[in-house]
């Protein structure tokens, strides 16, 4: 029999770290098969379902001939002008929804082509470590050089823009955010995008701003925008998304705003590489973005009323942590004798509990783990449980 060829990936390949979720997914799969009942607070999933008048805009755009079609690349006019209007309203900053305003699918695709519109290989690009993996890959697919900016518990998990060397900083030209943090859970302020700014202009850097978890805030925390600073709009790009909002993470459906110039260059590379949205599911966008938005506030209560429950079940079971502001996660320290991957294992072997190791999302990561509350209040109440019960060693 003929052997088969063997084929190398590429480069850009080889060079990714692994995918710590798929690692992770395939031990909790391995636990499962052998009968043990997994609780998954590893993933940020939201398990709520879409509000209903979101759907049934999906249902009516259903029914109007020429859905099929290709769709715009940049996005429908009324979805453009959705979001100019929602960020009007929610930030109190003006957009052009025609060159300052652009569809994505989801943030993500936003996040993970930009450094192919902004940056030439070789060229420095500013990330957070720790950060969502997309970060720092999508610079190595743009064939940059990813230069990390630490991000410490003692700094607010706020980047010390004042320790990125002079010779660094000029010789970059992206410097990417994403506030509120993932994995962190730390808040921006204003003060600290106007610091940015400052410093973008300074070293003529483009800013990328992710805020797809700006809507998921408690205790009256406000998340601001980095365009309500003046001169964001003169270095600025700042990502949004439906999924975590409106509970929409599965339609793919996000967009961008920002400095013209950026928007378009972002524009390009979408023409080049990939499609529109679906033109039904952007109907239903414009749904959400301009519906009743009394499922928002519900959204926060419910995500509260978890962080509470968790925050209390890690306290009694001796973990240290900050109480999260924002997003749906919480940040804990490992306990003293274990890495973040030992801890993780020991939580999903021990305790059939899946939480995520903060290493896989980068060196500073290390130390850490993050556990998401996108699950039911009662099995929020028996992970609790089953901790407190490894704890005690019961």
């Amino acid at each position: 029999m003929e052997k088969k060829a063997k084929f190398e990936p590429a480069q850009r390949l080889k060079e990714l770290p692994p995918y710590v979720f798929a690692e992770i997914e395939a031990k909790k799969k391995a636990l499962e098969a052998k009968g043990v009942e997994i609780i998954n607070l590893g993933r940020g999933d939201p398990d709520l379902p879409t509000p209903p008048h979101i759907v049934q805009r999906l249902k009516d755009a259903l029914k109007k001939p020429g859905f099929n079609r290709y769709p715009s690349y940049v996005g429908i006019t009324e979805f453009r002008r959705a979001a100019a209007r929602w960020y009007k309203k929610r930030f109190g900053v003006s957009f052009d929804p025609e060159t300052e305003v652009i569809s994505l699918i989801g943030s993500k695709e936003g996040v993970s082509h930009a450094p192919m519109a902004y940056i030439d290989q070789g060229d420095i690009a500013l990330f957070p470590d720790p950060c969502f993996p997309i970060f720092y890959t999508s610079i190595l697919f743009a064939k940059g050089r990813p230069f990390p900016m630490p991000l410490s518990e003692e700094n607010a998990f706020l980047p010390d823009l004042g320790k990125i060397p002079p010779e660094v900083a000029e010789g970059a030209k992206l410097i990417s955010l994403n506030y509120p943090n993932n994995p962190t859970t730390g808040v921006a302020t204003k003060d600290f995008f106007r610091e940015v700014v400052r410093f973008a202009k300074k070293y003529h850097l483009i800013v990328l701003q992710d805020q797809a978890y700006s809507e998921i805030s408690y205790d009256n925390h406000y998340v601001p925008s980095i365009f309500e600073v003046d001169g964001a709009m003169d270095v600025g790009i700042e990502f949004h998304s439906l999924s975590k909002t409106y509970n929409m993470a599965g339609w793919r459906i996000g967009y961008a705003v920002g400095n013209a110039e950026l928007v378009g260059y972002l524009s390009m590379v979408k023409t080049n590489i990939d499609v529109g949205i679906f033109e039904p599911i952007q109907m239903a966008g414009v749904e959400a973005l301009e519906g009743d938005q009394s499922g928002v506030d519900e959204l926060r209560r419910i995500y509260q009323r978890r962080r509470d429950i968790l925050v209390a079940g890690l306290r009694e079971a001796g973990l240290e942590f900050r109480i999260p502001q924002a997003t749906f996660y919480l940040w804990a320290r490992v306990p003293s004798g274990h890495t973040s991957a030992s801890f993780a294992d020991h939580l999903l072997e021990k305790a059939g509990v899946m939480v995520t190791p903060g290493n896989g999302f980068g060196k500073s990561g290390e130390g850490y783990v993050r556990f998401a509350f996108t699950v039911p209040e009662e099995d929020l109440h028996e992970a609790v449980r089953r901790l407190a019960k490894l704890q005690t060693g019961e």
